[in-house]
């Protein structure tokens, strides 16, 4: 009858598993599954099922999970499209002043202005983006 209720409680921690995802409930299921098999073989008093359960599922919190954490870890998320943009170097193609002109970046002919209203960037210079506003990259030479 043991090894009923430990295969019970390892089939409910493994489902339970499935709505937290950090793989701590399943490792306890793993235990709870060790132990059920243990006892239907053994007929051991309940507070060694419970010891069996403890060593095994410390086992596998330490040995097992993180492993699983890091083949199943989400890689750190890389700025694309227009988030990439900022802190990039630009070629000013026609004048950039307070109300436009042109830079060449990554290739790509954007319309630009200058950051500072009171700066104006002659064809030739390099700048920085500083960010984008709409379909406008805002400038700066920089220091």
């Amino acid at each position: 009858m043991a090894a009923i209720i430990w295969l019970v409680a390892g089939v409910l921690l493994a489902a339970a598993e499935a709505l937290t995802g950090d793989f701590f409930l399943l490792m306890l299921a793993g235990g709870a599954l060790a132990t059920a098999g243990v006892t239907a073989v053994t007929d051991l008093p309940v507070w060694i099922d419970a010891v069996i359960f403890a060593v095994v599922s410390l086992a596998l919190i330490l040995g097992v999970r993180p492993a699983l954490l890091r083949r199943f870890s989400k890689p750190p998320l890389l700025p694309t499209n227009v988030e990439a943009l900022p802190g990039k170097r630009a070629l000013v193609l026609e004048e950039v002043a307070e109300h436009g002109g042109q830079i060449k970046l990554d290739g790509q002919v954007w319309t630009a202005r200058a950051l500072d209203v009171t700066e104006v960037y002659p064809p030739g210079t390099t700048v920085t983006v500083m960010e984008i506003d709409g379909a406008t990259a805002v400038v700066w030479k920089g220091p």
